[in-house]
């Protein structure tokens, strides 16, 4: 049972921070709606066997599957807005600055910012080229 209180604490946490970061945008609508597919049992089961359970059930806590479902139910991740050819698609301006709140609540957290998160994984993303000249010129890279 603690893995699973630990983890509620996180996602609340994580949402707290989002909140701020929301309304500091303006997004207030997003900022309560923000991650509530975290609370699903798909992903909230997962996540907390694979970031507070034993080496066991980390092993068997389904995360790909979880993180599948939470990329497929929220607009603000990147992954949504690749296609089944792994196309990537135009992220609509409203995910995007949602994201960046996404990443800057993890900053809060960690203590970098979402430029920082960005620069360090942008290799690692599929962006439509249209998606990355908005994303930097939200982030101050343009």
């Amino acid at each position: 049972m603690k893995k699973y209180w630990d983890y509620l604490k996180y996602v609340l946490e994580h949402k707290k921070n989002v909140f701020i970061e929301c309304w500091k945008r303006g997004l207030y609508i997003h900022a309560f709606t923000h991650d509530l597919s975290k609370f699903s049992p798909i992903e909230f089961i997962s996540y907390a066997k694979y970031f507070y359970g034993t080496k066991e059930e980390k092993a068997f806590s389904n995360f790909d599957h979880g993180w599948l479902n939470h990329q497929r139910k929220n607009k603000h991740h990147w992954g949504y807005w690749v296609d089944s050819s792994g196309k990537a698609l135009i992220m609509p301006q409203k995910y995007i600055k949602q994201m960046i709140c996404d990443w800057e609540a993890m900053g809060r957290k960690f203590g970098d910012t979402a430029k920082w998160y960005y620069l360090k994984n942008k290799e690692n993303y599929i962006l439509n080229p249209i998606t990355i000249i908005y994303l930097e010129r939200e982030l101050g890279l343009q």
